[in-house]
């Protein structure tokens, strides 16, 4: 192991020179990730999952069909997702509302497996844990508030 003392040059240092940075250019420097940012792929991932019928809680959906009425308001494509994101993991809690009929633990497991691949595939993050709350069913003759998000918006 090489010492460095004060007034010389480190080994990698050219002498009078500047030392050269170390590593390939695409790894010098940091990238952060926002929680927000997370969830939108982890809530568009557990949304292509067969028998998913919508996200979030019913407040929650009750009032994302009203903000999504509102002229240039837009789908959250992150309701129901709550993520947290450190520095190379993430753990991810989302709340799902399934169709009647479906094997809950399937659907449970296909979502985790969804969202575990878009987020790990697009992020480079690890996935640690993917913890999801099926907090409704939607019965066959139920009315439902996201459908009425679709409708034209009266100006």
């Amino acid at each position: 192991m090489s010492e460095t003392t004060a007034g010389s040059t480190p080994p990698s240092v050219p002498p009078g020179g500047r030392a050269a940075p170390e590593g390939a250019p695409g790894s010098r420097g940091r990238t952060t990730i926002a929680d927000g940012v997370v969830e939108k792929i982890a809530g568009i991932a557990a949304r292509e999952v067969s028998g998913v019928h919508a996200m979030g809680s019913g407040m929650a959906r009750t009032l994302g069909a009203v903000r999504d009425r509102v002229p240039g308001g837009s789908r959250s494509v992150s309701r129901g997702v709550k993520a947290e994101v450190g520095e190379v993991q993430t753990a991810l809690d989302l709340e799902i509302v399934v169709e009647y009929g479906v094997a809950i633990d399937k659907v449970a497991r296909a979502v985790r497996e969804n969202v575990v691949s878009a987020v790990e595939r697009m992020t480079g993050l690890e996935v640690v844990e993917v913890n999801i709350a099926v907090s409704d069913v939607k019965l066959p003759d139920e009315e439902d508030e996201e459908d009425e998000g679709d409708r034209p918006r009266l100006r």
